[in-house]
């Protein structure tokens, strides 16, 4: 029977496991994937201890860890078009990515290019794309000013590199262990810590024309201190501060076309996934403790059959 890494209750590590389930079946506009590549991301330790997306639906329990897989087309649902057995696709899993094989909305999958290996085309879903959904949110003009908060984290690292690719002058905040790999970004790196709203003043005394939060908390509210316009403060960390402050969540566009536009700025360049580590599926645990941990630098890849 297939494998699948799981999780069994809510709580900790001691609640995951390696597990065979039945082989699941495509609904009406699905398809079911044979998993080559998982990416691992925060979120997926954080739905383990509970948390949900705001809106989203409950999990129900066995739940499988993952949000973004790549691999191949085994099976067709109905009401589906433009999808074939055999297709290599990325996108986000119904429930799951962290399995030989997994079940995925057409409306938020895609056909990957064959210039992408599985491994960077799974870690596109999450942190690029929301990533890519700031950005276009935030509508800067080219030569503007944006301010990343948690630049050298997943989502920050995407954002720095496609607001770059868009001609936006890019102010990153994060640790001084991640400046080399902040700047290499095409970054200024403004290090975090104690008063860094006076460093941010130093980096940009004219202010800046966007701040993209991935923190929250003082972070956020130090960089806002250099907007104009709260309207143009964005955070996928702390949606009560930016509330407070004038400005609002990412909104997320969760769609196809995204997943397109991710992954063709990949294919010309402009963005790096930047996968540093893999694990296979046996694996799974200690692929998930290293972002967990939060030591992670660049994207943790779980590698499935292939």
């Amino acid at each position: 029977m297939p494998k699948a890494y799981v999780f069994t209750r809510f709580g900790g590590p001691e609640a995951e496991a390696l597990v065979e389930q039945d082989r699941p079946s495509p609904g009406p506009g699905q398809v079911l994937v044979a998993v080559r590549a998982a990416g691992v991301n925060p979120v997926d330790w954080k739905q383990r201890t509970g948390h949900s997306r705001p809106g989203g639906p409950a999990r129900e329990l066995p739940a499988v860890f993952g949000n973004e897989v790549a691999g191949v087309v085994e099976e067709v649902g109905t009401e589906v078009t433009g999808f074939a057995v055999g297709d290599e696709v990325f996108g986000n899993p119904v429930a799951g990515g962290y399995a030989e094989y997994a079940l995925l909305p057409v409306t938020v999958t895609a056909h990957k290019p064959a210039e992408l290996s599985y491994e960077d085309a799974a870690t596109l879903p999450v942190a690029a794309a929301t990533a890519y959904d700031g950005v276009r949110q935030l509508d800067l003009p080219e030569g503007a000013t944006l301010l990343i908060t948690g630049a050298g984290g997943g989502v920050g690292v995407a954002a720095t590199q496609i607001a770059r690719a868009f001609g936006v002058r890019v102010i990153g905040v994060a640790s001084d262990a991640k400046k080399d790999f902040v700047e290499s970004l095409g970054a200024v790196h403004v290090p975090s810590g104690p008063d860094l709203a006076e460093r941010l003043r130093g980096a940009a005394p004219d202010g800046v024309d966007g701040v993209f939060d991935l923190v929250g908390g003082e972070v956020q509210e130090a960089a806002a201190t250099l907007l104009g316009d709260p309207a143009k403060l964005i955070t996928g960390a702390d949606r009560r501060t930016a509330a407070r402050l004038g400005g609002g969540p990412v909104e997320r566009a969760r769609n196809a076309a995204v997943l397109d536009e991710v992954a063709k700025l990949v294919v010309e360049g402009k963005l790096r996934p930047f996968v540093t580590q893999t694990f296979p599926l046996d694996r799974a645990g200690e692929a998930l403790r290293t972002v967990e941990d939060g030591h992670a630098r660049g994207k943790i890849v779980i590698e499935v059959g292939g």
